[in-house]
């Protein structure tokens, strides 16, 4: 696995996340019954935003996976908690497997998405707002160092609801690195002492 990001092309990419946001297993994204023109023209608002940026993982130079990231003091969760300086709104959509599902391909590409969302020296929490139902988010939103705060309402994702019962969940740059331990210290060299890192 190798991971990259490039920011999403509203019209080229539009055919792509189409087929990625129509299919059962990403309805909580909301755009089950989207069109192409439907997906070009959110892609298109969220480009020229200022505050909401899109971007397609790579891996390998394929697309994998989208991510958007967000400023919260510019989104609807302004009205239920009270955003801080270097918090940082994030979605994440993995694609459809061509094959066998990877064991632990999801948990790579979401430890890739943090440690990319980390690199800005200014963003210190990451802050994620998944459906309340969305119960394989929680497991791996947790998996990489989000801790739940509370249930909150927010506007509709899909149509056909009237509101959005979303699991609001905070990420600090510690929280994160702390999941990441394991795996450096398994590769660390044996002569590096176990008390220092790099």
């Amino acid at each position: 696995m190798s991971f990259a990001f490039r920011p999403v092309d509203p019209v080229a990419d539009a055919p792509l996340l189409h087929s990625w946001v129509s299919q059962p297993y990403a309805r909580f994204w909301g755009m089950v019954s989207s069109t192409v023109r439907d997906v070009e023209e959110e892609y298109a608002g969220i480009a020229a935003s200022g505050h909401h940026q899109a971007f397609l993982g790579l891996d390998g130079g394929v697309p994998a996976f989208l991510m958007e990231r967000y400023q919260p003091g510019e989104s609807p969760l302004a009205e239920v908690y009270v955003v801080q300086p270097g918090d940082v709104g994030m979605h994440l959509l993995v694609a459809p497997p061509d094959g066998d599902p990877q064991p632990g391909y999801t948990t790579a590409v979401m430890q890739s998405v943090m440690s990319q969302l980390f690199e800005d020296p200014q963003a210190e929490r990451v802050v994620v707002e998944p459906d309340a139902r969305n119960h394989k988010i929680h497991v791996l939103n947790e998996r990489v160092g989000f801790r739940p705060e509370r249930v909150v309402t927010l506007p509709a994702v899909d149509p056909a609801e009237t509101h959005k019962e979303a699991l609001l969940s905070f990420c600090t740059r510690a929280d994160f690195l702390a999941t990441l331990t394991p795996v450096l210290a398994a590769a660390r060299p044996a002569s590096e002492p176990a008390g220092e890192s790099r």
